[in-house]
């Protein structure tokens, strides 16, 4: 990390003055304060940034006296800012305010500010770093006392001038709009409630949890910002269409209107008059995407996590090769926004084909063409806020000139079978803009100077205008110049130019020097050179003749630039009458680059996938050969072992897995979600042959990671998850449990899962995958002909596979069984879980184990002889544990009683004089004369055995 600059602020009574009588804010506010080429935060935002960015809080200094009249402050680079600019924005769900000082002291003003769903005025500072392009949504509600609830939402991505609505009923808890957050991928949320009393409503409670469950920065709004009086009128200013705004059918929806009131008001967008005019109003169906809840989104790890550490470990990460940041924000939208259209889905995997078996075509694409592309959302963005300069036209201009060259490598696919998709796809669409933006090429041509790039200056050819031509033949002499004073002093210093010492134009220095900082040592004994800065990438220095070039060079280049401004502003002002088109080309490149991405991953596996066979919703079965987990085979050292999945209505739509920890149960059940999700983004999947119906949601119940933090029980967070899959799923759903009822006592868990499966089965209909490590819950099968068994297999001690585990002759209490997990699913039930034998991999003391091994044997044989008969299928109403003779506390009491009589027995049997006989004959007398121990229910039941 670059060294902190020091904390020198003019008049420091006067700015403490200024900052104590700021208003306050919320938590979630942090006041940064621009001093020119670097940044300073004070008060508890100061010991915020300390805690964050530096990771301690002894790099704050006090401004002023170090009593209470001094404030607490700490300073930043421009790189350390803008590193925290990010974690604030992306992971932190701050929202930040940015003051500065333009016309000198104590003139402080907001000149910035930026949310996690709304970066347009920090857009510059975040640079190529900026993450997708945030969606900000806005959502009114009306909760009555009926059960449906209606919901009503506009949301927008500052980087397109669209703003998007929907409305919709919802149930109690809000599934559909969760499903919707996820879909958009929202940053940032803006909510309101009709009912006045906030504190209490438990709707708005129920709201904000979903919101923060999906990772998603809540920003309360006043209830008067979504008030709908003006909100016509507004529309009216704001939408390209010349209609009255009042005839297009949108503005019935009542909520969704109140919530464009609310977002409009809150992105300023009416403070901007480049914006009237621009924007269109589209509504948003919700049913034309895959639904995804949050708990799918961890279960099949989409997007990376703060604690992956291979980029692979997530199926963003996984399929992300593509080339343009455009691209890689459409493959992010895709993940969560999975199709549901048999045909588009068709259309997107023949393109994908059409790379994957064309290797030159692909490689092509990625390595000479894409790469070069800039980001043209942003880019266009600039151009309509009135932001571009002449750099921005030279962007654009590179990335028109590379069009020819898309157009060249589409034409020359010779395979009559992809001609017409990719023509329809891409090159008539590249052939349009192409042609569009030819006038944009020849302006550049004539009136930039290009060979000017390659000194990094963008400027206007000197030809144009006789000033211009003066100031440049000054200023090509003097670079002449500076280049005799660099030669000399490359040679003075022995130093090999541009291999140990440079010349570059700096930003902060200007024409200098620059040694590697190994070699810098050489420039200290010598009077001649004065050194300015030491950075990362060595040792920036200059001489008096150097300077005093430098300084004639930044004067004329300052003449240059004003002479020329009057041009610069006339060709940018022309070049921004083409960012609707630049747009729809960023459009169509990111399209492509996100196909060739899937196609690169698809040829590049391990193990090539395949193209799956896509049947339409409702009809035909999911069958995979040979699956495999995407990410998880991508892992150093794994070596994937396969496995077969069928899922057939009223034959194998329910698949119940047990088998051993640890033996990869959760591992099958997420990879089928992966596969069914890849393709349903028309990728190609990790099976030998694969064919999948197409899924309305996938619902996930895998674990409750971080609930305790938000102080929530883990039972009850996955009671939470379990009622929104059972108030969700369809018939075309596809459901994913990993171990439920794990959090409460073994029967009453039990008896959640039986009665959870079977609702499943006789009321949804939907295909379902259950890991389980309830083995009773295996006798579904036998009631419903859709319930099918399956498990895990496990190597025992010379045993072969899971179903051989009773066989096994139980050995000498303390002798260890071999257990080799074989990671492959098998039909049938498995009755073991090994949680023993994990305890034995991770080196439990010898003596835990073998008295957990011997008390696992007797509360298994104790269960089959208190159950025997008693089986939950046997009477085809559930679990029915059979009722105890004895109560939890004589259970307590009797283990204590015996361990006491086995504790003094072993005490007389240790010194080994005894027969096996007389140590049998002992322990008889010494239970027989505990009459407190006969007498106990539980030890009667025992000693019946």
């Amino acid at each position: 990390m670059s060294s902190r600059p020091e904390l020198k602020v003019d008049d420091e009574h006067g700015f403490i003055r200024f900052f104590k009588s700021l208003p306050t804010v919320d938590d979630d506010v942090i006041r940064i304060f621009d001093r020119g080429d670097w940044y300073t935060a004070h008060g508890e935002n100061a010991n915020f940034i300390a805690r964050t960015v530096y990771k301690t809080t002894s790099v704050v200094r006090q401004l002023g006296r170090n009593d209470h009249t001094g404030l607490q402050s700490v300073t930043m680079t421009v790189t350390v800012f803008r590193q925290f600019l990010r974690e604030a924005l992306y992971k932190l769900g701050k929202r930040v305010e940015i003051w500065a000082s333009p016309n000198g002291r104590m003139n402080w003003k907001i000149v910035k500010q930026a949310s996690p769903g709304n970066l347009q005025d920090v857009e510059e500072d975040l640079g190529s770093l900026a993450e997708a392009a945030p969606v900000i949504l806005a959502v009114k509600i009306s909760a009555k006392a009926s059960e449906a609830r209606a919901v009503g939402v506009c949301f927008a991505d500052a980087s397109v001038r669209e703003l998007g609505v929907s409305e919709f009923l919802d149930n109690d808890s809000y599934s559909n709009f969760e499903a919707l957050l996820i879909q958009l991928g929202v940053k940032e949320c803006l909510i309101n409630m009709e009912k006045a009393d906030k504190e209490k409503d438990p709707e708005l409670a129920k709201v904000k949890q979903i919101i923060d469950n999906c990772g998603v920065a809540i920003s309360e709004r006043p209830v008067a910002e979504f008030g709908i009086k003006d909100i016509e009128q507004d529309l009216a200013r704001l939408l390209k269409d010349e209609r009255s705004a009042t005839l297009l059918p949108q503005t019935d929806l009542k909520l969704a209107m109140g919530s464009a009131a609310a977002l409009i008001k809150y992105l300023g967008v009416l403070h901007d008059t480049s914006n009237f005019g621009q924007y269109q109003l589209y509504q948003h169906d919700l049913a034309q995407f895959m639904k995804l809840d949050a708990a799918a989104l961890k279960a099949l790890n989409l997007m990376p996590g703060a604690r992956d550490g291979a980029k692979t470990m997530s199926l963003f990460g996984l399929l992300n090769h593509c080339k343009t940041p455009v691209g890689s924000r459409l493959l992010a939208q895709w993940l969560k926004q999975p199709l549901m259209d048999k045909n588009e889905i068709e259309k997107r995997q023949q393109l994908v084909e059409a790379f994957a078996n064309d290797t030159e075509l692909r490689q092509t694409m990625q390595e000479e063409h894409l790469r070069s592309i800039p980001d043209l959302y942003r880019l266009a963005k600039r151009f309509q806020r009135k932001k571009a300069n002449l750099e921005d036209v030279v962007r654009a201009y590179q990335a028109v000139i590379r069009l020819p060259g898309f157009l060249g490598t589409l034409e020359g696919v010779m395979d009559e079978t992809y001609r017409d998709p990719l023509d329809e796809a891409y090159t008539n669409k590249l052939r349009e803009l192409s042609d569009s933006l030819v006038k944009l090429q020849e302006m550049v041509e004539t009136t930039v100077d290009l060979d000017a790039l390659d000194n990094h200056e963008f400027i206007i050819k000197p030809e144009f205008d006789d000033s211009l031509r003066i100031i440049r033949k000054r200023l090509d002499r003097l670079r002449t110049e500076m280049d005799r004073e660099f030669a000399d002093a490359a040679s003075d210093l022995g130093q090999e130019r541009d291999k140990k010492i440079f010349l570059e134009n700096h930003k902060v220095h200007g024409w200098c020097m620059r040694l590697t900082r190994t070699e810098a040592g050489c420039i200290r004994q010598k009077s001649r050179y004065l050194e300015c800065s030491t950075q990362k990438n060595g040792v920036y220095f200059t001489t008096k003749t150097l300077q005093g070039y430098r300084r004639e060079f930044d004067q004329l280049s300052q003449n240059y630039n004003r002479t020329q401004s009057g041009l610069v502003n006339e060709v940018v002002g022309v070049a921004s009458s083409y960012s609707p088109v630049l747009e729809k080309l960023g459009g169509v490149l990111a399209h492509l680059d996100v196909i060739v991405s899937l196609a690169h991953c698809s040829v590049h596996a391990p193990i090539s996938y395949v193209r799956p066979t896509i049947h339409p919703r409702g009809e035909g079965q999911t069958v995979l050969v040979e699956a495999r987990h995407p990410c998880l085979e991508m892992q150093d050292d794994v070596q994937f072992i396969t496995n077969d999945v069928e899922l057939t209505r009223d034959k194998s739509s329910f698949l119940i897995i047990t088998g051993p920890n640890m033996g990869g149960k959760s591992t099958y059940i997420r990879q089928i979600g992966v596969i069914a999700l890849m393709a349903q983004i028309g990728c190609f999947v990790p099976c030998s042959s694969a064919e999948l119906t197409i899924f309305d949601s996938i619902l996930a119940r895998v674990g409750a990671s971080d609930s305790q933090l938000k102080g929530v029980s883990t039972f009850m967070a996955e009671m939470l998850e379990t009622a929104n899959i059972l108030k969700s799923a369809t018939a075309e759903s596809l459901i994913i449990i990993d171990e439920l009822g794990r959090g409460t006592s073994t029967y009453d868990g039990f008896g959640l899962a039986w009665a959870i499966s079977e609702h499943i089965v006789k009321e949804i209909g939907c295909s379902a995958l259950f890991a389980t490590h309830f083995h009773e819950l295996t006798a579904l099968a036998d009631q419903y002909p859709q319930v099918r068994n399956l498990h895990v297999t496990a190597h025992i001690s010379g045993s072969s596979a899971g179903q051989q585990q009773q066989q096994q002759q139980k050995k000498a209490e303390d002798e260890k069984r071999e257990v080799t997990l074989l990671y492959k699913v098998e039909p049938g039930v498995c009755d073991q879980s090994f949680g023993i034998h994990v305890a034995e991999l991770v080196r439990f003391p010898d003596k835990v184990v073998r008295m957990a091994k011997r008390k696992a044997d007797e509360l298994e044989d104790f269960t089959s002889a208190k159950q025997d008969g008693d089986h939950p299928a046997a009477s085809g109403t559930g679990p029915a544990p059979a009722a105890a003779e004895y109560s939890k506390r004589d259970v307590e009491e009797g283990s204590a009683l015996l361990k006491d009589v086995l504790v003094r027995w072993k005490d007389e049997v240790r010194a080994g004089t005894l027969s096996k006989e007389e140590m049998v004959a002992r322990l008889r007398d010494m239970v027989g004369n505990d009459g407190k121990l006969l007498a106990n229910p539980f030890f009667q039941s025992v000693k019946a055995l």
